[in-house]
């Protein structure tokens, strides 16, 4: 498909929201419109396709959004895109609103739901990886994980005053059910003591043996520990820790959702500004059912199906680097 056949291009998030997705969206926007095309946008994802929430942008549609956090077209997990019948009513829109080509700005499971929807209808699709866990194929980093990564720096550096202050051990439980990328980042650029992963099993009594040695050369101790983790999360670790050394002050931070939300980064804001013109521009040459990323600094094209597949390894040297620095 070449640009006369592509006139209107929609474009929606979905799934979790992550820093750097209005960036996308603006981007994809005023990429459409310098090429002459119409661009629609999809409000509340699968959700609002099905159900025709489509409106037209324009350019002061996109104005000042660069810098905002969360999306501006709202977000949803869709139940009924899972079905046939809730997919089908999302092409009727489709062909409704004139809309010729879709980019979905998302994670695995937005990818996974354009991959069986083209495989039904044949919408060309391109995505774009919009997620804070940075656990996709085909992308050094996925838009929201730099502004993420840099929110718990920011928590931790703060608890780590509190707790040099009090002689405390602080586990600081971050996001990541079944990537540990966030943790593993964000626990080097603080200095933790221990970082403990769902890609790696968890040794407590190697982490015991740690906080042994660390007693009584450190005044403060930071564990950062990823949801997921396979030793239970941070209450289960603390209740481990409290039972081994009952005089330290040991005490538990959920960071949560505040990892999500907050201005994206510079990172962020360039990534995604990136992929949306090359996602416009994708579509334009024919290019389908690929999300776009960023490898070794250039763009970089990688089919629905291979991006999906989460890595369960991490980079070892990363892990050798904990060893070493934790010490």
């Amino acid at each position: 498909m070449n640009k006369k056949n592509i006139k209107n291009i929609g474009v929606f998030t979905s799934g979790g929201d992550s820093p750097g997705m209005n960036a996308a969206i603006r981007a994809v926007v005023r990429t459409g419109l310098y090429y002459d095309l119409k661009v629609t946008g999809i409000y509340r994802g699968y959700d609002g396709m099905i159900s025709g929430d489509f409106h037209l942008m324009e350019r002061k549609s996109v104005a000042n959004i660069i810098q905002r956090g969360g999306t501006i077209l709202k977000t949803a997990r869709s139940e009924e895109f899972r079905t046939a019948e809730g997919r089908k009513k999302a092409y009727e829109q489709l062909k409704k609103h004139n809309v010729d080509a879709i980019v979905a700005i998302g994670g695995d499971g937005t990818f996974t739901g354009a991959n069986i929807f083209y495989d039904e209808y044949k919408v060309p699709v391109i995505g774009l990886p919009g997620t804070i866990d940075n656990d996709l194929i085909g992308t050094d980093f996925t838009i929201g994980y730099d502004t993420a990564i840099n929110t718990v720096i920011d928590a931790v550096d703060k608890i780590r005053d509190t707790a040099e202050s009090h002689d405390r051990l602080f586990i600081v439980e971050v996001m990541g059910r079944d990537s540990g990328l966030i943790a593993l980042r964000s626990g080097i650029g603080t200095g933790a003591e221990a970082i403990l992963i769902p890609e790696t099993k968890t040794d407590i009594k190697a982490l015991l043996n740690r906080l042994e040695t660390s007693r009584k050369d450190k005044s403060s101790k930071i564990i950062i520990v990823a949801e997921g983790d396979d030793a239970g999360g941070a209450f289960e670790i603390a209740k481990v820790v409290k039972e081994k050394f009952p005089g330290t002050d040991t005490r538990v931070s959920i960071l949560g959702h505040i990892q999500r939300g907050g201005p994206p980064s510079c990172m962020d804001r360039v990534l995604a500004s990136r992929l949306g013109v090359a996602a416009v521009e994708s579509l334009m040459e024919g290019r389908n059912r690929e999300m776009i990323g960023i490898v070794n600094g250039k763009i970089h094209f990688t089919p629905f199906g291979n991006a999906i597949k989460h890595n369960p390894e991490v980079n070892p040297e990363l892990l050798k680097i904990v060893e070493i620095l934790s010490l």
